[in-house]
């Protein structure tokens, strides 16, 4: 699915894509390099979504989803853990009312299990808050695996009573946390990476795919465009001629 951008000149005037995901990558590598401690890049990296939300808006990118902290990142060291949920919590509470006042819907996408009460409230109040908004919906995968989603969607299917010959593609997605959502056109990862990690694995099965060598912390909107432009020159198959 695509909406084509009404502007007649520049990365607008293209074929963008109505639903792009981000995997924010180089957060520690960033930190490093400016001989900072790790917790310094995840600040910066935080802050740098709100400017991407803002530069998808101004494509007429309806969708966005980014991730933010996988199920695998719990076993990273307990202080780095610890000081992620802190800057998550007080990011949520300080950005969600300029999201709201932008017309961005704030979502989430993945489990609250584990995930301390205090950023659990944090993320209610930003969805309850902007749950109207239509501007630009906003995902955030936050304590969220793709194997996990579909491990969690398997066992619904099975208390519910679902015969097995009832089960397909359509009636999984459903119990998937991304039953309301469509699909990713664009998959980015920025840090020059080329690999899922655990990321929409079933929903990204014919997205389109782009890395970047940029850093999450410095990736901004030329990075984006770039990314829109190379989408826009591709002709998606989705398994077909």
């Amino acid at each position: 699915m695509v909406a084509e951008s009404p502007a007649a000149t520049g990365p607008r005037a293209q074929i963008v894509p109505a639903h792009v995901a981000i995997i924010m990558d180089g957060n520690g590598r960033w930190a490093q390099r400016r001989h900072l401690p790790r917790l310094a890049g995840h600040r910066a990296g935080v802050r740098n979504i709100h400017r991407i939300v803002r530069a998808c808006r101004d494509l007429d990118i309806p969708m966005l989803t980014v991730y933010a902290f996988s199920t695998e990142n719990w076993g990273r060291p307990a202080g780095e853990v610890n000081g992620l949920m802190a800057i998550f919590a007080d990011a949520s509470d300080r950005e969600t009312r300029n999201l709201h006042e932008a017309g961005v819907r704030v979502r989430h996408v993945g489990s609250m299990e584990g995930v301390p009460v205090h950023l659990q409230d944090a993320i209610q109040r930003a969805v309850d808050l902007t749950r109207h908004n239509t501007r630009l919906t906003l995902n955030f995968a936050f304590n969220y695996g793709g194997r996990a989603e579909i491990v969690h969607a398997v066992r619904r299917i099975v208390a519910d009573g679902i015969p097995p010959e009832q089960v397909d593609e359509d009636l999984l997605s459903h119990y998937l946390y991304t039953s309301e959502l469509p699909d990713p056109d664009l998959v980015i990862r920025t840090a020059g990476e080329m690999r899922l990690s655990n990321f929409l694995i079933w929903q990204a099965a014919y997205s389109e795919y782009y890395s970047t060598p940029t850093l999450w912390p410095d990736f901004g909107e030329e990075d984006l465009h770039a990314a829109i432009q190379s989408y826009a020159s591709r002709h998606r198959k989705f398994g077909k001629l």
